[in-house]
């Protein structure tokens, strides 16, 4: 029985419907990731499901004592207190009592007196009338799993911890159903992958909103995607939902194409004359009525961002060069005896704990900064813009417009001046959206401002301070593409790991006692090189009694019929997943469902079938071309 279930929500705060019939159910065990462009309503759909916002249309039904927690994308400027205090306040009722007892337990413990063991006395009977021991419990217990200090300061944490502490608050009710919006903004990549082991392990039904492919391909067993104001769910993990994305949205535009052309057709014939007004046509007239409204009313998808790069002049072939390098804050290491060679054309990324001293780094190899010890050379004609995590640069009570020009109506890119309207739609804003305040845009939004101020410049060396939080699967896929393209320098930090891995040629990794690694590649060759340089356990010397291994067997050759097989495979292969796309192409016409019968769940049936079959044909077809492989070695 499904935990929530929305039919028919409708939701508009102005202008196209934010929501327009969605529908949904999220059952017990689910982890549905739910995806969609930037502004098309995601964080707002967590607030539906948690009673936090009421639709404007549609029924929600919850379980009877359903208990949903949100953890929500920002961290609200208003909390205070210690971190007790603030996961208390996930009890419900019982917050003050629990914090007050803290408070006086822990001020009994450091200053004594008669006073406060009255005061805790009091307390303790307070508690025990109403059973509030075991949630103190409970307390702790979360605490203790999330590696959190009870009584540190929250306004003092940093924003990886705060966004834990938050955490921890929502789990200390045992939410039936627990949301999540952006988890991973600002956290570094061990909390990350902590944050991935403990929801998998300790969360049975999650809803959760992400920009991190490779967080959502390591949780989520069903994914959904917001768009044009409908909700359409795939019962598949991520990787599956992209493939079955692109395969609908092919299907879509076929569709649209052969409507277009037969409203065009109508629209000749309705231009003919007397031959339309004739009695006999009137149905014919109904019908292209029907045609225009509907065509009127289509919501077309949101178009792509166009980003493109200004490349300054061609720096020297030396960007910076430093040696034996150290930098300390307060006593503690965060740079010690670093030396690298940075040149034109290097891809750098930057990965490390928070507070690792990613942004120190990074000063220091710009000149920014003194080293304590230690020397850096820096290139000529080195022409610099810098992305900051924290977007700094953007004047939030002024609006997008005015944010690029700065009052003027042009700006020039590439030699060439262009209007600040047509500019911006380039980065997906509307004409309208370019004359709002920046306060009101989304996360994502600022992000693509962000973006197109800093491309006003031109730049042959380019720093890039976490740039993938809050933006959309798409315009990362652009990002990436842009930056694979860059002919400067560039250096990136970055706790996205599937975007290290698609632009990075170098990794530096910083530990926690100032020593910086260096690794080529990206986040999955560091891995695999770490694991390389790991020295092996030594062997058991075995017993006398043990008989040695025998001789590892050569490889041995393919048979004909295998080497037949190898070669039809591919053949196969290709019609399985033509036979795939045809199925969900029909699926997702509209006028199929009209007269297809038991068609359908035949269909639905053989969709499963497929994917089983070409999982076992590709398994097939690298095993076999594994051992082809190993006779030519």
């Amino acid at each position: 029985m499904a935990l929530i279930t929305l039919r028919n929500i409708t939701l508009a705060f102005g202008g196209p419907p934010l929501f327009d019939g969605v529908n949904l159910q999220i059952e017990p065990g689910e982890r549905l990731c739910l995806l969609g462009r930037n502004g098309t309503g995601k964080s707002t759909l967590l607030k539906l499901i948690a009673g936090e916002l009421p639709p404007d249309g549609g029924e929600i039904h919850r379980q009877q004592g359903l208990k949903v927690a949100l953890v929500a994308q920002d961290v609200p400027h208003e909390l205070a207190g210690t971190v007790f205090d603030i996961v208390a306040a996930g009890m419900g009722n019982a917050a003050g009592l629990l914090a007050s007892y803290h408070h006086v337990a822990h001020r009994l413990a450091t200053e004594g007196g008669a006073t406060l063991l009255l005061e805790l006395e009091k307390l303790q009977h307070r508690m025990e009338e109403s059973g509030a021991w075991s949630l103190h419990q409970e307390v702790e217990r979360i605490l203790n799993r999330l590696s959190l200090d009870a009584d540190a300061e929250f306004s003092a944490l940093s924003g990886g911890t705060k966004r834990r502490v938050l955490l921890a608050r929502a789990l200390v009710a045992a939410p039936d159903i627990l949301l999540l919006d952006e988890p991973t903004n600002h956290l570094d990549i061990d909390t990350i992958l902590w944050l991935e082991e403990f929801l998998g392990k300790n969360i049975k039904t999650l809803v959760f909103v992400t920009h991190d492919r490779a967080f959502a391909r390591r949780l989520a067993n069903r994914v959904a995607e917001l768009d044009r104001g409908r909700l359409f769910a795939f019962d598949c993990a991520y990787d599956q939902f992209v493939e079955r994305r692109e395969a609908l949205l092919e299907a879509e535009v076929t569709r649209q194409a052969l409507f277009d052309k037969k409203l065009a057709q109508e629209e000749v014939w309705i231009r003919q004359g007397i031959k339309a007004r004739r009695t006999r046509n009137e149905g014919r007239v109904r019908a292209l009525k029907k045609l225009r409204e509907e065509y009127r009313q289509r919501r077309e998808r949101q178009g792509t961002a166009r980003l493109q790069l200004q490349e300054g002049e061609r720096s020297g072939a030396l960007v910076a060069e430093v040696e034996g390098i150290s930098y300390a804050w307060d006593g503690k290491p965060l740079i010690r005896d670093f030396s690298t060679t940075i040149l034109r054309g290097d891809r750098i990324g930057i990965i490390g704990r928070n507070g690792s001293g990613k942004t120190t780094l990074l000063r220091l190899l710009l000149g920014e900064l003194k080293p304590q010890s230690g020397n850096v050379r820096l290139g000529t004609r080195r022409e610099v813009i810098y992305f900051d995590q924290l977007r700094e640069q953007l004047d939030l009570q002024a609006t997008v417009q005015d944010n690029i020009g700065g009052g003027n109506d042009t700006v020039v890119i590439n030699g060439k001046p262009r209007h600040i309207i047509g500019y911006l739609q380039d980065f997906l804003f509307s004409p309208e959206r370019a004359r709002t305040p920046v306060h009101i845009l989304s996360g994502g939004e600022r992000n693509r401002l962000l973006l197109a101020k800093l491309f006003t410049r031109p730049a042959n060396v380019l720093v890039m301070d976490e740039p993938t939080n809050d933006l959309d699967a798409e315009t990362l896929e652009l990002l990436e593409d842009l930056l694979l393209d860059y002919s400067g320098a560039l250096l990136l930090v970055s706790h996205d790991r599937d975007f290290l891995n698609s632009v990075v040629t170098s990794t530096l990794v910083l530990g926690d006692d100032g020593a910086v690694d260096e690794f080529v590649g990206g986040y999955d060759d560091w891995l695999r090189q770490t694991q390389e340089q790991t020295p092996a356990a030594p062997a058991v010397k075995k017993a006398p009694q043990d008989k040695p291994k025998p001789p590892r067997e050569r490889p041995r050759k393919l048979t004909f019929k295998e080497e037949q097989e190898l070669a039809e495979l591919p053949a196969r292969i290709a019609a399985l997943e033509e036979e795939q796309t045809a199925i969900l192409a029909t699926l997702a016409d509209p006028e199929f469902y009209k007269s297809a019968g038991t068609e359908v769940g035949r269909l639905n049936t053989r969709l499963p079938e497929l994917e089983q079959e070409l999982v076992a044909v590709y398994a097939r077809w690298e095993e076999l071309e594994t051992l082809a492989e190993s006779l030519k070695n």
